[in-house]
């Protein structure tokens, strides 16, 4: 629960403004907690004495703004995802943990409606080899079930039965291109699965590492009984799946994009 220290408060009011869900009241020059609240942080944030905290969230973690350490020119940022791409060839080469551990964190502080922060992440690193067989099989299976039907899976079928037997005689995996991590990523909510992959490919970028988001290892999972019981979510919605590694390709330029459909009213 959020507690406020009456010490430190010193009645600027700012946390009270700022809490949209009204939890908050003045009260004898003081601010003062009305019951539960979603937690979002923000009069933690806001506080200009530092006067407020959880109880149950990890206050070590909190880190003081400084101009230095938290501004990024926005040329820079956009030009940084404007050169991100889909990578297909990886070194064989492990991850370092801590690289692998600051992904996940760019995903942990990705917003999620309410703040329910309810997504949650399976890295599988060190039992990779023993899922692939698994998948390949699904994905084979996908190819056999859509090639006569209206599936969307209908106009790769050639392709994924091409890719499943130059697997099987040795010839190249081109489901997971010798990436050593793949991340999935579970939710509940749509949208708040979706915020996390897109931030955590940025911090992977920026750590030198690569990254591929996978629709085919992601219908191969929800296709595999096998798989979801291998990964421990038969209860959990996939909402991503990417591989990562460090690139073995680079790149000299961006690419170009269709003009977007912007509508101004």
């Amino acid at each position: 629960m959020v507690i406020i220290s009456e010490e430190k408060c010193i009645d600027c009011g700012m946390c009270v403004t700022d809490c949209f869900f009204q939890n908050l009241i003045m009260k004898e020059n003081k601010a003062h907690v009305r019951g539960e609240c979603m937690r979002c942080g923000h009069c933690i944030a806001v506080c200009p004495t530092n006067a407020v905290s959880m109880n149950d969230y990890p206050m070590d973690e909190i880190l003081e703004y400084s101009k230095e350490d938290f501004t990024i020119s926005s040329d820079n940022l956009l030009n940084f995802i404007k050169f991100r791409r889909s990578i297909r060839h990886y070194k064989e080469r492990p991850i370092e943990k801590k690289k692998i551990e600051k992904v996940l964190e760019a995903g942990r502080y990705t917003p999620t409606g309410a703040n329910v922060q309810d997504t949650s992440y399976i890295v599988v690193q060190e039992k990779l080899e023993q899922l692939k067989p698994l998948l390949w099989d699904s994905l084979y299976d996908l190819a056999q079930k859509s090639a006569d039907n209206d599936s969307p899976l209908n106009r790769y079928a050639a392709k994924l039965v091409k890719m499943y037997n130059g697997y099987k005689s040795g010839k190249g995996d081109m489901m997971f291109f010798k990436a050593p991590v793949l991340i999935i990523v579970t939710e509940e909510n749509l949208l708040n699965g979706g915020l996390a992959p897109a931030n955590m490919e940025l911090m992977a970028n920026a750590e030198g590492l690569g990254m591929l988001f996978s629709g085919f290892i992601k219908r191969a999972i929800e296709n595999c009984e096998s798989a979801k019981k291998f990964l421990g979510i038969e209860n959990r919605v996939i909402l991503s799946c990417m591989l990562m590694g460090y690139p073995d390709i680079s790149f000299k330029r961006t690419v170009p994009r269709k003009k977007p459909v912007i509508t101004w009213k």
